[in-house]
């Protein structure tokens, strides 16, 4: 769990430097290019920077071992922080949408022609920085590190909107000033899409839903490598952090002892946990085979 939170940080100090490296360029570049469209985006990797630290505060937080008033972990931290990521995601999109209506109201100069080239440098970098972090976020199976992957692509995709906005305020000149604003209304609709594309996954994890059927069926065919398992019954995981918690019914001889059905719980949970490393915790029940009952399924 250690390296995974370590390997996790390092990915949140990337998005951290490149973010803060990007809102400074935006905020330059939408001031003294007169686009909003760039100050919208600017507005948002600045957020960016301040969720990405919540993202680290979290998962440092999370690394912490179990204790007494915490026999799972802490990785119940990365959902909440998600959360968070969240209601800034929405504020930024509000700040943006808000000002790009008052923009259209108000007559204005169009974009500078450079500020493309800007734009161009932009979505390039931040499309290579969503694929970099959310192939980490998978490796890790990081809900935060999720959120923080969507953060540089929707970031990318209100760069191209911007740059199409600018493109069109640029190429059909007079009246089509505001089509930069248009872009940035875009922009904020868009962000509130990804909200809910990040929020949703983690209600989930925190509201322990069933989604996690592909690790069940995983469960339950290295269960019957162990010797002494006849069959599983039930089986339930559950995600806290960057680990799955498994609860699991293990069908077993009726004619054992209580001590060798122990050792078979045992043998059972540290095969589990050797042959899924993304497993921290095995709880294992035992009970006794009932052929009228037909328990022996899979």
């Amino acid at each position: 769990m250690s390296s995974k939170a370590d390997k996790a940080e390092k990915t949140v100090y990337f998005s951290i430097i490149g973010s803060l490296g990007l809102a400074i360029i935006k905020w330059l570049a939408g001031f003294f290019g007169n686009s909003f469209a760039l100050i919208a985006d600017a507005i948002e990797s600045t957020t960016d920077i301040f969720s990405s630290i919540l993202v680290l505060l979290g998962i440092k937080y999370s690394k912490r071992p179990a204790d007494e008033t915490h026999p799972y972990g802490h990785g119940r931290i990365e959902p909440l922080v998600t959360f968070i990521v969240v209601i800034f995601l929405v504020i930024s999109a509000t700040v943006i949408a808000h000002q790009s209506v008052i923009n259209l109201r108000t007559p204005h100069e169009p974009p500078e022609a450079w500020t493309l080239f800007v734009l161009g440098g932009i979505i390039i970098w931040k499309e290579i920085s969503y694929h970099v972090v959310n192939r980490r976020a998978k490796a890790l199976n990081s809900t935060s590190l999720k959120a923080d992957a969507w953060h540089h692509r929707s970031d990318a995709i209100t760069s191209v909107a911007a740059f199409i906005g600018i493109s069109f305020a640029l190429w059909l000149g007079e009246g089509y000033e505001y089509a930069d604003d248009w872009a940035a209304l875009f922009a904020a609709g868009f962000i509130l899409y990804n909200c809910y594309r990040i929020f949703r996954p983690a209600l989930g994890e925190i509201m322990d839903e069933n989604l996690f059927e592909d690790i069940v069926d995983q469960v339950k065919e290295i269960s019957l490598d162990v010797d002494g398992v006849m069959a599983t019954d039930k089986c339930f995981v559950r995600k806290i952090g960057m680990t799955y918690i498994v609860d699991l019914h293990a069908v077993v001889s009726p004619d054992l002892s209580v001590r060798e059905g122990h050792d078979i719980a045992h043998a059972l949970k540290d095969y589990l946990m050797l042959n899924i490393p993304s497993i921290s915790n095995v709880f294992v029940h035992i009970e006794p085979f009932d052929p009228a009952a037909k328990r022996a399924s899979v």
